[in-house]
C-alpha cells in the first residue's frame, strides 16, 4: 500500500481555499487571510495573466502585488499587507518558486507571522497548514501521529495514521508554515532535514513514504531574540533561504502600519467607530521608536532602552486598547489618558529596571516636550495607580 498521494488539481482562480469552507468570516474573531482578503485575491487571479508555478493560484508577480499593494487595470485597489522594502518580498516569493524553503528572520513584531500567512494565502489559498513551535513541540507535530484506538485495534495502517500539517502540504502541493522554529527542540527541528532535502517523509512503520508533489514548500519564522535557545543546525540552515525582515525604516512607515492594522482590528472586533487621532497614534510610535533605539528623534539625547522589544505589534495593541477605552469609557475621542496605561504596560516588563527607564524618559524627554504635557500627566497618573 502506498502512502504517496496525488493532490487534487487546484483551480487557478478564486481565493476561497479549504480554509474558506470551515468558518463564517462574519462571526470569526480573526478570519484567515484567505477569508479576510478573498475579494482582493479573486480580483488578482482574474487580472493575472503571467505564468504561474505548478499549483500556485497566482503568479509570483501577483503574489508580490498582493503583499505590497497596488491598483489593477480594472481599478481594483489591492491594500498593502506589508510596508517595507519591495526587494524583501520579491526575494521571499521567488524563494518559494525554487526547491529551497523560506526562513523569515527578525526581531519580535516585524510581521514575520503576518507575511508568512499572507504568502501562503496568496500562493495556495490555505494558510492553515501550521505548526506552532514551542519548547514542547513533539516530532509528531512536524511528521505525523497515530489514532491510537485504530493502532491498538488493527496495528499500523494508513487509516491509523494521522497526517500533520507538513505531511498534508507535501501530499497536496501546498505551503506549510512553521512558526517560531528556534523555539522547537533541536532534535525535533532536524526532522525537517529529510523533508526539505529529499522532499520525502519516510513512514517506517508502514515501510513506505510520502513524496512531496509540485507546489509544496515550507515557510518558517524565527525570532532574533531567540538566538542561543535552540539554534538551527548547519545542516538545517542550509536548507533555507533566509530573509531578514527589518523594523520599519521611518516613523511615517510605522505610523502607516499601525494605522492600517488598528483599522482592520477595529472592524474585526466590532469596536465603536472612532477615528484614531493622528497626533496620539504618532505619539505612541514616537515613544516606542525612541526607547527602542536609545535616542530621541532629534538625536540630541541618549536614552536607556527597556528590556522588552517595543515592537510595532505592541504599538498596534496599545492604540487598539486606547480606542476601546475611548469608545467605552471615554468621550469618543482618543486622548493621552487612553494610551498612557497601555504604553506603561508595554515598556515596563521588569518592574525594577524598566520602571527606572520609563521614569527617566518621562522626566528628561516627555516633561519638557512641546504639546506633550497632557501625556506627561496621564503617564504619571498611570504609573501611580
Amino acid at each position: 500500500m502506498s502512502v504517496t498521494s496525488s493532490a487534487p488539481t487546484t483551480p487557478a482562480t478564486g481565493a476561497a481555499g479549504p480554509a474558506g469552507d470551515r468558518a463564517d468570516t462574519g462571526t470569526a474573531l480573526r478570519p484567515h487571510a484567505e477569508q479576510d482578503f478573498a475579494a482582493e485575491l479573486t480580483a488578482l487571479a482574474g487580472a493575472d495573466d503571467r505564468p504561474r508555478p505548478p499549483r500556485w493560484r497566482l503568479s509570483p508577480w501577483a503574489v508580490s502585488t498582493y503583499l505590497l499593494g497596488g491598483v489593477l487595470p480594472d481599478g481594483t485597489v489591492i491594500s498593502p499587507k506589508y510596508v517595507g522594502p519591495r526587494r524583501i518580498v520579491e526575494v521571499a516569493v521567488t524563494t518559494l518558486v525554487t526547491d529551497r524553503a523560506l526562513l523569515l528572520l527578525g526581531v519580535p513584531g516585524t510581521a514575520k507571522t503576518w507575511v508568512s500567512e499572507h504568502l501562503a494565502a496568496a500562493i495556495c489559498g490555505d494558510s492553515t497548514l501550521l505548526v506552532q513551535g514551542t519548547a514542547g513541540t513533539p516530532e509528531e507535530a512536524i511528521r505525523y501521529g497515530w489514532n491510537y484506538a485504530q493502532l491498538l485495534a488493527h496495528g499500523p495502517s494508513r487509516d491509523a495514521l494521522v497526517a500533520g500539517p507538513v505531511m498534508r502540504a507535501m501530499a497536496e502541493g501546498r505551503i506549510a508554515r512553521v512558526e517560531e522554529l528556534t523555539r522547537i527542540p533541536a532534535d525535533v527541528q532536524d526532522s525537517l532535514i529529510t523533508i526539505l532535502s529529499e522532499k520525502t517523509l519516510p513512514v517506517p512503520e508502514l515501510n513506505d513514504e510520502v513524496q512531496a508533489v509540485r507546489g509544496f514548500n515550507l515557510i518558517a519564522t524565527a525570532n532574533d531574540r531567540d538566538r542561543g535557545v535552540n539554534d538551527l543546525s548547519s545542516a538545517l540552515r542550509r536548507r533555507f533561504n533566509t530573509v531578514v525582515l527589518p523594523l520599519p525604516a521611518s516613523a511615517d512607515d510605522e505610523v502607516d502600519i499601525v494605522a492600517r492594522r488598528v483599522e482592520q482590528l477595529g472592524v474585526s472586533l466590532q469596536l465603536p467607530k472612532i477615528e484614531a487621532a493622528e497626533a496620539e497614534l504618532r505619539r505612541v510610535v514616537t515613544v516606542f521608536r525612541e526607547l527602542r533605539s536609545g535616542m530621541t528623534e532629534d538625536g540630541r539625547t541618549k536614552l536607556k532602552s527597556p528590556s522588552g522589544t517595543l515592537s510595532t505589534a505592541e504599538a498596534i495593541s496599545v492604540v487598539t486598547g486606547g480606542l476601546a477605552l475611548a469608545a467605552h469609557f471615554g468621550d469618543g475621542v482618543l486622548r493621552p489618558a487612553d494610551t498612557a496605561a497601555g504604553i506603561l504596560g508595554a515598556v515596563v516588563k521588569d518592574p525594577g529596571s524598566d520602571a527606572v527607564v520609563w521614569q527617566e524618559y518621562l522626566e528628561t524627554v516627555v516633561r519638557s516636550r512641546d504639546g506633550w504635557q497632557d501625556f506627561y500627566r496621564a503617564a504619571r497618573e498611570a504609573g501611580a495607580s
